[in-house]
């Protein structure tokens, strides 16, 4: 792009490699969850990638208790507001949200349209993300207000976009799925794929997979509509577990011994879980994914 060309989100992000936006069309499925787990499988694929999650369920912010960052400032430099930092000193998984800007972690956010789509150009044009190879944005349900303004102001750097849906494997988030895609494709979103979340139940004690719901749903709409299919996951109560209680666990704990070189407790623990095995195949396939579309 040339320098006529530039925009303040464009300079901004002109050294992320790859933004990634995390969508689905209804509630409930679990995609913060996925968001999270594409953001520390990625950061643990290498022991240089870097890696930012934006959260831009602006009425909803869940990632940073997630990540065990609720109550963390967010400072202002010269170069503009600073994320906050999951793993610390390493400072390679970096994460903004509204939720840090709030005074209280239980405070609404009341907000029309307008005021949402401009927090969204500030956090994209004003975020310190610095060199990246993966922004990770995880979006509210559906394909409104907030949808429109990332696709709008990321439209600049649209050859670097791509998607993922996560769906649950009911009829009823299946059709909402559909309308993500269709979503995708009217605003030419190139999607990676799939995912099908909570498709069954893993036993905590011996790991075995029961079909509580349904399942296979999400391969079946992914193969008729020609998308690829990035894998399913079950019900996994440790993962549940671990980023509910993460915002406690982070706080006074510090890596020690083995796990200095894992990076940060958080992702040592996650690696424990029966979700990061089965994660491992998705993110092979998110990579592989991007190589096909020519920007891995």
């Amino acid at each position: 792009m040339s320098a006529q060309g530039e925009t303040p989100i464009s300079r901004r992000l002109s050294k992320v490699k790859h933004i990634i936006i995390v969508c689905s069309g209804k509630g409930g499925v679990g995609k913060s969850s996925v968001s999270v787990q594409v953001a520390l499988s990625l950061y643990a694929s290498s022991p240089n990638t870097r890696v930012g999650i934006l959260d831009v369920d602006l009425t909803g912010p869940s990632i940073p208790r997630m990540l065990g960052l609720d109550g963390h400032p967010v400072h202002q430099s010269t170069d503009g507001w600073v994320p906050v930092y999951a793993d610390g000193g390493e400072a390679r998984l970096a994460c903004m949200s509204v939720a840090f800007l709030l005074k209280k972690k239980d405070d609404s956010v009341v907000w029309r349209g307008p005021k949402k789509n401009a927090m969204i150009r500030q956090f994209l044009s004003d975020v310190r993300w610095g060199e990246l190879d993966y922004l990770i944005i995880d979006t509210p349900p559906g394909t409104s207000d907030e949808h429109i303004s990332l696709i709008e102001h990321l439209s600049p750097v649209h050859s670097r976009l791509s998607g993922i849906v996560v769906t649950t494997p009911q009829a009823v988030a299946l059709l909402d799925a559909m309308k993500c895609i269709s979503f995708a494709r009217t605003v030419s979103l190139p999607l990676l794929g799939v995912i099908e979340n909570m498709s069954g139940y893993a036993c905590p004690c011996c790991g075995e997979i029961s079909n509580v719901f349904s399942t296979g749903g999400g391969e079946s709409m992914a193969k008729r509509e020609n998308i690829p299919f990035l894998g399913t996951l079950p019900i996994d109560t440790e993962l549940v577990t671990l980023l509910d209680a993460a915002e406690t666990e982070q706080e006074d704990d510090k890596p020690t011994g083995d796990e200095v070189h894992e990076g940060f407790r958080l992702l040592g623990r996650y690696k424990a879980t029966s979700s990061a095995k089965l994660f491992g195949s998705i993110v092979e396939n998110v990579l592989s994914g991007l190589a096909r579309s020519g920007t891995g």
